[in-house]
């Protein structure tokens, strides 16, 4: 392969930091506007959100979004998923929701799975896959609470289940012959995706190439500025075709090699456009991020551009904790100035802070005010129906 030799454009972290920040419309009071619509605006700009099951504070895909949307409504985020059917969960480098106009770019991965399941649904009996599937076509959406005569076995992982139709399901989720039609919390009800969305025909899966389009094209411009690793975080396998894409299009001058301040031999790049269009200092809005928030996730990306080192640290032994079990890295502007390590008293209606920790540049002289008062909003948002 004939790589590009164009000299890459020097750009200051702090510039590279704003680029990012446009990207992840984290720059701008309420990007995607207001009411129900934004939902699906901001699934669909972002590319996916991020599902996990912690709930010491309000979900992470529900975080997300009220990080972007001020008005946001866990109804919207179900509306989307059960009513108009504008977002999906399936996987992307962890489950999440995605916008149903890319359902064509997953269902390659879906026939993988088909074709030959990973080793966690080996424990899958036929019989079990088959009752499932009949079920679901009999009598409509099923979660596994609707399944209460299967015969116990012992968990063989602390995350499975003692119920074989569990994973049963999982593997025909994963394998595209169902989806989640609906969620309740971390309750999931499988539906046939034909009935689900309506179909008289499956869509025609994406090829190898459009998919690999598809994820060059999603990080583009929900990271603005991009690295091999940054494109494919957790899915290294994709490196050399997307490398490819790359080096065609920088051929074409439709993406510009860019060398960002600190980061040494790694390369990245962007469009024309979003170099020329570089932001001004961001607005010292305060964002309380999820940790599964897209800007935290990639740690070693979040180190090279804001010089914050973030912590995840719900499976580290207590003492050993430094910011604490789940710490929300707290975004002042362009500064990620401190780690608050916060959990819900839902009995109580009020947020708790466990850990209050100033990095970088942050100090209570400067910061504490706004933050306090961000925390009260957020605070308002946890409670403002039952958690789920």
């Amino acid at each position: 392969m004939v790589r590009s030799t164009r000299r890459p454009v020097e750009l200051p972290a702090a510039v590279a930091r704003r680029i990012w920040l446009t990207a992840q419309r984290l720059d701008t009071a309420a990007p995607f506007g207001e009411g129900p619509a934004a939902t699906p605006a901001a699934v669909a700009h972002l590319g996916y959100v991020q599902i996990d099951t912690i709930n010491v504070i309000e979900r992470c895909h529900h975080h997300i979004l009220w990080t972007r949307i001020p008005d946001y409504e866990r109804a919207h985020l179900h509306a989307a998923q059960s009513v108009d059917k504008s977002v999906f969960e399936y996987w992307t480098h962890a489950l999440a929701y995605v916008p149903t106009a890319d359902l064509r770019q997953f269902l390659p991965a879906m026939a993988a799975h088909r074709q030959a399941p990973p080793s966690w649904f080996s424990a899958v009996r036929r019989k079990d896959l088959h009752r499932v599937m009949s079920l679901v076509r009999k009598n409509g959406p099923l979660s596994i609470r609707d399944i209460d005569d299967d015969v116990l076995v012992e968990k063989d992982h602390p995350w499975a289940s003692r119920k074989p139709s569990k994973r049963a399901l999982q593997l025909a989720f994963f394998a595209g012959a169902l989806t989640v039609a609906e969620r309740n919390g971390m309750i999931k009800s499988y539906e046939l995706p034909e009935r689900h969305f309506g179909w008289d025909r499956r869509p025609r899966p994406a090829t190898p190439r459009q998919v690999n389009e598809y994820v060059l094209e999603r990080a583009l411009r929900s990271q603005g500025i991009v690295s091999l690793d940054s494109i494919c975080h957790l899915d290294a396998g994709r490196k050399p075709a997307i490398r490819a894409l790359i080096e065609a299009r920088l051929r074409r001058r439709l993406l510009v090699p860019v060398a960002v301040e600190g980061a040494g031999r790694t390369e990245h790049w962007a469009s024309p456009q979003a170099l020329a269009e570089t932001p001004a200092p961001a607005a010292p809005l305060v964002h309380i991020l999820s940790p599964f928030d897209p800007l935290i996730i990639q740690r070693r990306r979040l180190k090279l551009f804001f010089g914050y080192d973030h912590l995840f640290e719900a499976y580290v032994p207590k003492e050993k904790r430094v910011y604490g079990y789940f710490a929300l890295p707290v975004l002042v502007g362009d500064a990620i100035v401190a780690a608050i390590d916060c959990k819900t008293d839902r009995q109580a209606g009020r947020l708790l802070i466990n850990r209050w920790t100033w990095v970088g540049e942050g100090s209570a002289a400067e910061h504490k005010a706004t933050i306090e008062e961000a925390l009260h909003r957020f605070e308002r948002f946890q409670f403002a129906v039952p958690a789920g």
